[in-house]
Order: C-alpha cells, then sequence, then structure tokens
C-alpha cells in the first residue's frame, strides 16, 4: 500500500497557490500582482517612479504557453514570444515535518515559473540521504520516466544541488534534460540582471558551477604531441594524448573567469570610493536585506521614494540600489535595496556577488525584511541570517520588518513579532506601519560622536545647514550676536565649529 506522506502530487503541496486548481491556467495568472502597479497597466497616465517602466520592459517578451516559435501559421506576435518549458519537479525528505518539503516544493515551483516554465507535476521521496546515483532511488527513476512520457515533459528539475554523476545518470535514465536547483536559480539570475556588473556577476557564477559539469568525449578529441619531441625527453613512446577537448573547454573557461573578475575589481573599485566618501562625511547607512520577494524593494519606495521596480516575483531585483535620505529632524543617510536571499542560495553567487554584499555588512543598519504571508516567516529569517553570517555581517544592528500584514495571518504576525523583540509590522502596499517602521530605523542610526556649544554668527548660516543634515541638536537660541546651539557633530564638523565654541 502506497503511505500518502512518501508520494507526492503537485496539487497536494501546491493547491494553496491562486490558480493551481485550473489545470489551463495561463502563466500570467500565477502572479497575484503585490507590485505598486500591476503588470500591464501602464498608460499615459501612469504613475512611472514606481519601476514601471523597467516592468513593461521586462514583461514585453514573457514566455507564454501554447505559442510556436515555427516561422509558419504564426503571427509576429507569436513569432516574438519564447515557448514554456514544460517540466516536472523532483524532491527528496530528509527529515522535518512534511510542511517543509511541501513549503521547498511550492517554492521549487515558482523558482520554475520565474525562469519560464510551465509546471507539469511534482514527486519528492522520503529518504535517509539523497541517493549517490541518481538522487532519488531506483523505484523512483522508474517512476519519474513514467510521468515524464505521460505528461510530454521536456525538462526535470530537482530540489538539490546535483553532483556531475547523478546529473549524468538521471539524464540517461529519463531520457530529457535535468537541471539542479543551482542552475534554475542561476537561470533566473541570467535573466533579471540588467547592470554591467550584474551581469558580469552572474556569468562569474555561471562558469563557476559549468567548470565542474562539463562533458567531453576524452581522449578521442585530444591534441596529440606528435613531431620531434626527443629534445624533452620523449621520442618513441612519448607520442601520446595531448590537451583532451574537455581540457581545452575548462582552461577557456579559466580564462574566462580571470578576466570577470579583473573586470569586477575595478567596478568593486568605484563602488568602494563612494563608500569611502560617505564614511569620510560620517553618514549612516541602512541595508534592506531579506528573502527573495519580501517586499524589499516596495519598502525602498515606501520609505524613499526610489521608483526602482517592484514585481511579484523571485529575484526580481539584482542590482542594489542606494537612496539618500533624511530623518525626522534633518539628518541625512543612505537606505540600499540588496539582492534577495533564498533558502540553499548556491555557493557559486554568495562568492560572485560578494562586492554587492557588503554593502550589507558595512552598514550600519540591516533593515531585515521578511514575508509574514509566507507558510514559513521563520524559516526565511533563518535562511537568510545564514548568509548574512557567511558575509560576515554577523554583529551588524538588524530591525526585523514583518511585510504585507494585509495578506498576512494576524496569528502568525503575531508569533514572529514576539520571537524577534526588536521587530515591526507594515505592509508597503497600503503604507500600514511604515511610520513605526521610520520612527525604529531613525531610532537606530548612530548618533554623532562630539559634542558641542557654539555662537554661530548669522553670516555663517551654511554651519547651521550642515549641523542639520550631518549633526545632532540640542537646543538653539537666536541671540544678538548669533544662533547659540549645543547638540552633537561629526568630528569634520565640529573642528569647523571650534572657531565659534564657548
Amino acid at each position: 500500500m502506497t503511505n500518502r506522506a512518501e508520494d507526492f502530487s503537485l496539487a497536494d503541496a501546491l493547491r494553496a497557490t491562486e490558480g493551481w486548481d485550473d489545470p489551463d491556467t495561463e502563466f500570467d495568472d500565477f502572479e497575484s500582482g503585490y507590485a505598486d502597479t500591476p503588470a500591464g497597466d501602464v498608460d499615459a497616465g501612469a504613475d512611472l517612479t514606481t519601476g514601471d517602466l523597467d516592468l513593461v520592459e521586462r514583461h514585453e517578451l514573457r514566455r507564454v504557453a501554447g505559442l510556436r516559435t515555427e516561422l509558419e501559421d504564426i503571427t509576429e506576435v507569436e513569432y516574438r514570444q519564447l515557448r514554456l518549458e514544460r517540466v516536472v519537479l523532483v524532491g527528496v525528505w530528509t527529515g522535518g515535518a512534511i510542511s517543509e518539503i511541501e513549503n521547498a516544493m511550492a517554492e521549487l515551483a515558482l523558482l520554475a515559473e520565474t525562469a519560464g516554465s510551465e509546471v507539469l507535476d511534482a514527486i519528492y521521496q522520503r529518504r535517509t540521504f539523497p541517493d549517490p546515483a541518481t538522487y532519488i532511488g531506483r523505484g523512483k527513476v522508474d517512476a519519474l520516466r513514467e510521468i515524464v512520457q505521460a505528461t510530454g515533459a521536456d525538462t526535470v528539475i530537482c530540489d538539490g544541488e546535483l553532483a556531475p554523476s547523478q546529473l549524468r545518470n538521471l539524464e540517461d535514465r529519463v531520457k530529457v534534460k535535468v537541471v539542479d536547483r543551482t542552475a534554475l536559480i542561476l537561470d533566473i539570475f541570467a535573466q533579471h540582471a540588467k547592470s554591467k556588473e550584474g551581469q558580469a556577476q552572474v556569468e562569474l557564477a555561471q562558469l563557476s558551477y559549468m567548470k565542474q559539469r562539463l562533458r567531453g568525449w576524452g581522449g578521442n578529441l585530444s591534441r596529440q604531441a606528435g613531431g620531434r619531441v626527443g629534445a624533452d625527453g620523449g621520442g618513441i613512446g612519448g607520442r601520446g594524448p595531448g590537451e583532451t577537448k574537455i581540457e581545452t573547454d575548462r582552461r577557456r573557461i579559466n580564462d574566462k573567469i580571470a578576466k570577470l573578475r579583473r573586470d569586477l575589481k575595478v567596478m568593486k573599485g568605484t563602488r568602494d570610493t563612494k563608500r569611502q566618501e560617505r564614511r569620510r562625511n560620517e553618514i549612516p547607512s541602512v541595508a534592506i536585506a531579506g528573502y527573495t520577494n519580501a517586499g524589499k524593494s516596495s519598502l525602498l519606495n515606501r520609505l524613499t521614494g526610489a521608483g526602482v521596480l517592484v514585481e511579484d516575483a523571485l529575484f526580481a531585483t539584482l542590482d542594489p540600489t542606494t537612496r539618500r535620505t533624511s530623518t525626522a529632524d534633518g539628518r541625512v543617510y543612505t537606505m540600499s535595496d540588496t539582492v534577495g536571499f533564498v533558502r540553499h542560495l548556491p555557493h557559486q553567487l554568495v562568492e560572485a556577488f560578494r562586492s554587492t554584499l557588503e554593502e550589507v555588512a558595512d552598514a550600519d543598519l540591516i533593515v531585515h525584511v521578511v514575508d509574514g504571508s509566507h507558510p514559513d516567516p521563520e524559516g526565511q529569517l533563518a535562511a537568510v541570517r545564514e548568509v548574512l553570517t557567511e558575509i560576515g555581517a554577523t554583529d551588524v544592528p538588524e530591525l526585523v520588518v514583518v511585510n504585507k500584514i494585509d495578506a498576512a495571518d494576524p496569528v502568525v504576525v503575531d508569533r514572529v513579532l514576539r520571537r524577534e523583540p526588536h521587530s515591526v509590522a507594515v505592509s508597503a502596499r497600503t503604507g500600514e506601519g511604515i511610520a513605526e517602521a521610520i520612527a525604529a530605523v531613525e531610532g537606530e542610526l548612530p548618533r554623532p560622536r562630539v559634542e558641542f556649544t557654539a555662537l554661530v554668527p548669522y553670516a555663517r548660516g551654511d554651519l547651521i545647514d550642515r549641523i542639520h543634515k550631518d549633526g545632532e541638536i540640542g537646543t538653539l537660541e537666536h541671540t544678538a550676536d548669533g544662533t547659540r546651539i549645543t547638540g552633537r557633530a561629526t568630528e569634520a564638523l565640529a573642528g569647523e565649529l571650534a572657531a565659534y565654541a564657548v
């Protein structure tokens, strides 16, 4: 008798997903429109300060189901579209509650859809550890092959990082393309990267991943030493296989990786220069970090009016955005949006994006955004903190912001707030709780270190303006001789105020 907990169907784990029960649902129906402005609604009167132009550009070549790419009997519009891959998902449940594997498979389905796939079915297997040969056991491989043949799928996606031998064995037995979770995430990054630095980082991660998974014909494509090789001790018996095709490919990949690292080092220098300038002026910095699709970009737009792209999709933001803003009393600080994290974020991506993630490690405050409507917000918090530990950001003060409370269960939100004492609940979509979040952020910003008391002449109004921006005012009194002011200032500003100290 089949164990219900061990056999998984897509309908069981993902039935809660909107539109999943309808077998004819199109890919675009899965976008619930959490963005500030839904895709496709941009017109002449639309507000183009919320990333709508970028969103429209991204959707121009959205993959859609049922359209052909052949030249005959199709319209020009259909020809511009990209055909959906039809995929089957595979997972291994090694422990924990059954809800954990169901959430993992639901996330894998969302990743596959974001990459441009049509998910046909999914299975998982309860095992102590993944099978070293085929990831899943021999019986499940046979069942997977039957599902692929019955559904007409052309790709299998596994929820884990597979060894090269596991990929080859699965492809040989299932007879369709097999990709793992790492390759899937890398593909999404490649689609969404816009800036030159972001594209170089993604290419570096892809090449690092590909280098270990090259497949060649071995000695059959090798280059022979040939000729007269006696000078180096060769001669008879010394003429054999030279560099094989796979070795040539690996060498070219290594050359490309070296070039990308040199280019990224130059780009990193530009960012470091900007960061050093902010440090010199002692401008506090806030980094928004969190799980992918938790609403980080929406929160940045709400807090600063940044107008960055917002989309209800995984890894919609890859290129970091920094905006200058100010507190209620006029102090200037910066707020940066960063790439989203995910459970088991590929190591290659962490290494490639390390220069970008340094924005988080060097910040004065991390605003950790978590999706309150997610089935497992505590799991999101743990996954993000695992990456923060890897990049050395554990010592940075952290403010947890529970987002999307307009769509979340109040019981779940209260549970997270109780577990995280330094936290606030907001809805970036409706604006609920934003004022409390701003107050919490401003309360955590580092204060200027130097206390001062000065009588500033009225002719030096520029100093008063700088105190408002870079310092902290305690008392301010207008006298006959000038403005008497006390407060705290940066070292550079305090040095200029020393001439007017009283």
